[in-house]
C-alpha cells in the first residue's frame, strides 16, 4: 500500500485541475480522523475526502458521501468557521514529500480578506490535518495535537508556528541528478532497492524496487536507472499515467500505484482507472471496508461471547445452589427429631444423638448452645423452608438465564452469517436496545431518518411453486416479519432447539403443497447454526400459534400446534433482499 510522494504529486495535479477557484460550501467530520469538504468548482460539485488514520491515511475525491455523526466534532465546527465560503487559490506538494498544502482565501469576522492554509500530512501513524494562518504560519488547530510529552522535536498545538517534519537528508524525486543516482547505484545489486529508497525522497519500497529492476550489470554510472527516473518524471509531469489496483485471487485489493509494480505484474489481476481518485476510492473502500467489516464482526463476537460466558457461569452456580438446596429434607428431619425428643435435650447442649424413627438408625445433630431445644428445632425448620424457597427462585432465575443464553446465541449466529457492515450495525443497535451495549449518541431526528431509509433486514426467496418465503436477518427483523408482515394463516418455521432465523412461507391465498413445506424448512435450516449439518430438525406451525411472551427479548417466541420435519439446509438459487 503505497501512498508515496509520487501519488501525492499526481493527486496534487488532479486536485489542482478540478478544485482551484472552487468555493468550500460544506465541511463534515464523519469520524475523529476523517474530514470531508464539499467544493463547488467550475459548475461541478466535488467531495474532497481526507483521512489521518494511521493505517489508511490519504486524500482524494469521493463519489459517495460517508455517513456523518448527528453532532459535529469541535474541529469540524472550527473548520466551518474559518473555511466555509472560502475559495481555493492554490494546491501544492511540498518537495516530493507526502505533504499537500491547500491555500484558501477567506473573509474574517471584520470583513477583511485573510488566507488560510490547510495541510495534509500522510505519514503513517503520524498523519495529520493541520489548519494554519498563511501569513504568520501559526497553527490554528489540527486533527491530532502533538504535545511536548509526545515529541520534543515538533509540537502541533494551536498558537505554535508550523514547522515541516524533520528532513531525512534525502534528495527530491523531482530534482535528483544523474551523478547522485550514480552514487546510489554504487552498491550491490541485491540492496540497490534499499539504497534508492533511503536516498530518494518520495519513493515507496515498490517504486524503489521498480527503479532497481532497470539496473543493468556493469552499468557503473546508473545510466539505465536514471533514464527510467526521467521517464517516470516526464509521465508524472504530462499526466500520461494509468492508475492501477492489483487484486489477489479472491479479488481483494493488495496494492495500487500510477506506475506498474514489477513484483505484481503477471501475478495479480489488474484494474485500471481513468483518475487517481477513482483508483484510491475503489482500493480503500474495498480494502478498509473489508477490514472494517472483519473488525466490527470481531468486536461484536467478543461482546456477545463475553456475555455468554457470564451467563453460562451464572447457570453453573445456580445449578450448584439448587443441588445444595435439595439436601434441605435433612433439615426438616432434624427439626422433627428435635421436636419429638425435647425432653432429652438440655439448653446449652452443642449436639445430640437421636434415633431416626424412619429407618431405625441413630443420627447426630448439631445444636446452637445459645438456643433452647425448641428454638433449635425451629431454626432447622426455617432452614428447610428457606431452601425450598431458594429452589423455586433459583429455577425461575435459571429459566430467565436460559432465555438470555438463547437470545445471545441467536445474535451470535446472525453475526457469523452477516455479510455487510449495515447488518452488523443493526445487530449492534439491537444489542444496545437489549442492554448489552451502550447506545450510540445520535440525534433523534437523524436516527429516525436513518432507520426510515434503512434497507429491510430480510431475505426473500421463492419456492418451486412460486410461493414467497421471507427470512429475518436479525431478531428485530424476526419480530417484524412474524408479528407485523405475516398473516395468521401463513406458515412459520424455525430450527428445533438451534439458533436461527424466523422464516415465513406466505400462502397468499394459494394452497400450500408438501414440497413448499420442505423447501421453506430447508431455507430455515440454511439460515441457522445447523447450516453445515444434515437432517436438521425444523419446527413449523401457522403464525396464529406463535406468541411473544410479555417482556421477552427480540426474536424470542413460544409456539404450539407445531410439527417437525428433518431436512438438509438449502436455498433456491435466486435471492433478493
Amino acid at each position: 500500500m503505497a501512498f508515496d510522494g509520487i501519488i501525492v504529486a499526481k493527486m496534487a495535479k488532479e486536485l489542482s485541475n478540478l478544485l482551484i477557484g472552487g468555493k468550500i460550501d460544506k465541511i463534515y467530520q464523519p469520524e475523529t480522523d476523517e474530514l470531508l469538504f464539499h467544493v463547488h468548482s467550475k459548475s461541478n460539485s466535488y467531495k474532497l475526502y481526507v483521512s489521518s488514520s494511521g493505517g489508511h491515511a490519504r486524500f482524494h475525491l469521493l463519489s459517495k458521501s460517508p455517513e456523518n455523526p448527528g453532532t459535529p466534532f469541535a474541529l469540524c465546527m472550527l473548520l466551518r468557521k474559518h473555511l466555509v465560503g472560502g475559495r481555493i487559490i492554490n494546491i501544492t506538494q511540498v518537495d516530493s514529500e507526502r505533504i499537500l498544502e491547500i491555500d484558501i482565501a477567506t473573509i474574517n469576522e471584520l470583513g477583511f480578506s485573510v488566507n488560510k492554509t490547510l495541510i495534509f500530512e500522510v505519514m503513517g501513524k503520524h498523519s495529520n490535518v493541520i489548519l494554519i494562518d498563511a501569513t504568520s504560519r501559526k497553527i490554528i488547530d489540527s486533527i491530532k495535537r502533538v504535545t511536548l510529552d509526545e515529541s520534543r522535536v515538533r509540537q502541533i498545538l494551536p498558537g505554535r508556528e508550523y514547522l515541516y517534519p524533520p528532513s531525512q537528508d534525502k534528495i527530491s524525486f523531482k530534482s535528483i541528478a544523474h551523478g547522485e543516482i550514480a552514487k546510489l547505484c554504487d552498491s550491490p545489486a541485491h540492496v540497490l532497492g534499499k539504497s534508492l529508497l533511503h536516498g530518494i525522497q518520495g519513493l515507496s519500497p515498490a517504486m524503489a524496487s521498480r527503479l532497481a529492476s532497470f539496473f543493468t550489470p556493469g552499468d557503473l554510472t546508473g545510466e539505465s536507472v536514471y533514464a527510467e527516473l526521467l521517464a517516470m518524471r516526464e509521465k508524472l509531469e504530462t499526466g500520461n499515467l494509468t492508475p492501477i489496483v492489483y487484486l489477489d485471487d479472491e479479488r481483494v485489493p493488495i496494492d495500487f500505484h500510477v506506475f506498474p509494480i514489477p513484483e505484481l505484474e503477471g501475478v495479480c489481476e489488474k484494474l485500471e482507472f481513468e483518475t487517481l481518485s477513482e483508483c484510491l476510492e475503489y482500493y480503500y473502500y474495498n480494502k478498509t471496508g473489508l477490514n472494517r467489516f472483519k473488525q466490527k464482526t470481531s468486536d461484536l463476537e467478543k461482546i456477545v461471547r463475553s456475555n455468554l460466558d457470564k451467563l453460562y457461569l451464572k447457570k453453573q452456580r445456580l445449578l450448584e445452589d439448587i443441588l445444595a438446596a435439595e439436601s434441605s429434607d435433612l433439615y426438616k428431619l432434624y427439626g422433627e427429631l428435635i421436636t419429638a425428643n425435647l425432653y432429652l435435650i438440655k439448653h446449652g447442649d452443642t449436639g445430640v444423638t437421636l434415633l431416626n424413627y424412619y429407618d431405625g438408625t441413630e443420627i447426630s445433630i448439631s445444636l446452637d448452645k445459645r438456643l433452647t431445644p425448641s428454638q433449635n428445632a425451629q431454626s432447622y425448620f426455617k432452614k428447610y423452608s428457606k431452601a425450598k424457597t431458594a429452589i423455586k427462585e433459583k429455577n425461575i432465575q435459571i429459566h430467565e438465564n436460559d432465555s438470555d443464553i438463547e437470545y445471545l446465541e441467536s445474535v451470535f449466529s446472525y453475526i457469523e452469517n452477516a455479510s455487510s457492515v449495515d447488518e452488523l450495525d443493526l445487530l449492534r443497535d439491537e444489542l444496545a436496545s437489549s442492554g448489552y451495549l451502550r447506545a450510540r449518541k445520535e440525534k433523534t431526528k437523524q436516527a429516525n431518518v436513518k432507520q426510515a431509509n434503512a434497507k429491510p433486514a430480510t431475505l426473500k426467496y421463492e419456492t418451486s411453486t412460486g410461493l414467497r418465503v421471507m427470512v429475518g436477518k436479525n431478531n428485530k427483523a424476526n419480530d417484524t416479519l412474524t408479528f407485523k408482515t405475516a398473516a395468521r394463516t401463513d406458515i412459520w418455521f424455525h430450527t428445533k432447539d438451534i439458533p436461527g432465523s424466523h422464516v415465513i412461507l406466505f400462502a397468499d391465498g394459494k394452497e400450500i403443497a408438501e414440497t413448499d413445506i420442505f423447501e421453506a424448512a430447508s431455507i430455515a435450516a440454511f439460515h441457522s447454526n445447523g447450516k453445515n449439518s444434515e437432517n436438521v430438525p425444523v419446527d413449523y406451525t401457522e403464525v396464529r400459534y406463535v406468541k411473544k411472551p410479555a417482556g421477552a427479548k427480540p426474536g424470542m417466541v413460544i409456539f404450539t400446534n407445531n410439527k417437525t420435519v428433518y431436512v438438509n439446509p438449502k436455498v433456491p438459487v435466486s435471492i433478493s433482499s
